[in-house]
């Protein structure tokens, strides 16, 4: 599958903010200190299973919210949330993978470098994102040890059922092509479903254009 104008937003916060909405296996990544959260709107292309025919794959915007973490010394990501227009899509995902989707209305729109973004969840129509975003730098590629290259350089997520068991998938793509970005944003309320305010500081902002992933089978 392939990650098409993805928008990084990250802010510090306080981990006794996200502490209780992590598994206890899982050690809350800080990086100088301060835990962070994110959300990151994309368009996906290209999603199927591994074994499926080219044709069967399917398309459609995907808005997350996330943090880092790491278990057994493995850095990796932890969703709070995934909102996707893709009704098949957030059933596989609730279903196989244990990852809290969400089916949501949404548009994505890229148009001489700018991106126009809407998300709304049809379950709670209260949680949406309007924004609209672009580049403004030449791409680059962090370095181990910059706040940049922790964000964004993790190859696996985390995932936990029901009964609390957790699970991990590795992912496997080329490092990030980032740039800095600046972005409008109208309304995001992705936040406060945890019971967490809507950050009112201005987030770090980065940009990729485009990058194409694979993701592995889902281990415990």
């Amino acid at each position: 599958m392939t990650w098409h104008d993805l928008l990084f937003m990250h802010w510090p916060v306080s981990a006794d903010l996200l502490r209780p909405h992590i598994p206890v296996d899982l050690e809350l990544d800080r990086y100088d200190g301060n835990a962070w959260i994110g959300v990151v709107p994309f368009h996906m292309t290209g999603v199927r299973p591994k074994a499926a025919p080219r044709f069967l794959s399917s398309s459609f915007p995907e808005v997350n919210v996330r943090t880092y973490v790491r278990h057994k010394g493995r850095p990796g990501v932890w969703f709070f949330s995934l909102d996707a227009a893709d009704r098949t899509a957030v059933w596989a995902a609730r279903r196989f993978f244990h990852l809290p989707y969400h089916f949501a209305e949404m548009h994505s729109e890229c148009s001489r470098e700018v991106v126009e973004y809407r998300s709304r969840r049809r379950s709670n129509p209260e949680v949406e994102f309007i924004g609209q975003y672009k580049p403004v730098g030449e791409p680059r590629r962090s370095s181990s040890g910059e706040l940049e290259y922790f964000l964004t350089e993790r190859y696996c997520l985390f995932s936990a059922n029901r009964r609390g068991r957790l699970f991990r998938m590795d992912v496997q793509h080329s490092p990030w092509p980032l740039q800095v970005a600046e972005a409008e944003i109208e309304r995001n309320t992705l936040t406060l479903p945890l019971g967490i305010p809507v950050p009112l500081a201005p987030p770090l902002l980065h940009f990729a254009k485009r990058l194409d992933v694979v993701a592995s089978n889902l281990e415990s």
